[in-house]
């Protein structure tokens, strides 16, 4: 994606193109500046960190440079010296902008759906969002069903860096519609939702509640599990909230949470202990 935009006094200057629009782009932009120095209004630059702050709040949803830079109008090495400076020059991140370029750059909302389908994007946001699925208890074969893919396929794409924007978009979709749903009131075995779950914690994936909206796309995030709870607290936990949600028998509910119902039956005896002592 070149990010190249006809149009603007940026393509002249930058591109030293001289097509029709980016030539009266430029007599405009000129034009403009005349009028207000003879006011004592020109305000060349602006403080570049707002735009930059902005860039990295788009960066962490998904976006790249070269989303920015379409979605603002702009050349790409624009937004790309905004964010890394020039290394080869030994050059800072830029520290002024032009107004009307920082503008830009702020009005770029941090939307998946702008970013065209075949774009390739960072997957992190996307495994993530699956990787909770299955922490939930959905089979990663239910899953690529869901989203029409073959098994294969849905593999390499848990394990790949990159995804397209239609396929990040069709997870969000799934996960927004999943996220907070028993797999077995849609017809999953027992068997296959204890699976799911094993699989899940042997990887160390992160169930939802570990991510915020603004954290699960970020690469460089962590998930937060909140404050240790020992494990027997843990299941009785979970144990009472499958059966006031789900009616989930004692032995249902440790078929769900992948234990002997003997073990689960311990936990809520040392937990119901535990309470006794602390009240």
């Amino acid at each position: 994606m070149s990010g190249r935009v006809h149009g603007t006094r940026a393509m002249y200057v930058n591109e030293r193109c001289r097509c029709e629009p980016c030539t009266a782009a430029n007599r405009e932009a000129e034009n403009r500046r005349n009028r207000l120095s003879a006011y004592g209004r020109w305000e060349p630059y602006v403080d570049a960190e707002p735009a930059r702050e902005h860039s990295r709040f788009l960066m962490r949803r998904g976006m790249e440079i070269a989303h920015i830079a379409q979605l603002s109008g702009q050349a790409y090495s624009t937004v790309d010296h905004l964010m890394n400076g020039r290394p080869a020059r030994q050059r800072p991140p830029t520290r002024r902008l032009r107004p009307a370029t920082s503008t830009a750059i702020l009005a770029v909302p941090a939307d998946l759906d702008l970013i065209q389908g075949a774009t390739e994007m960072d997957a992190t946001g996307t495994r993530r969002r699956l990787q909770a699925l299955v922490r939930r208890g959905w089979p990663l074969a239910q899953l690529a069903r869901e989203l029409g893919m073959h098994p294969a396929n849905f593999g390499a794409m848990m394990r790949s860096s990159r995804v397209q924007a239609t396929t990040a978009r069709a997870v969000r979709r799934l996960y927004d519609r999943l996220w907070d749903t028993d797999p077995a009131d849609h017809g999953v075995a027992q068997r296959y939702i204890s699976r799911a779950t094993n699989h899940a914690l042997a990887q160390n994936w992160a169930p939802a509640a570990a991510w915020d909206d603004d954290t699960i796309d970020a690469p460089d995030a962590v998930f937060d599990l909140g404050a240790p709870v020992p494990r027997h607290l843990a299941l009785a936990e979970d144990a009472d909230w499958l059966a006031e949600e789900h009616g989930y028998s004692r032995r249902h509910a440790a078929d769900r949470l992948g234990v002997a119902k003997n073990t689960l039956d311990q936990s809520i005896s040392r937990a119901r202990r535990d309470q006794a002592v602390t009240s």
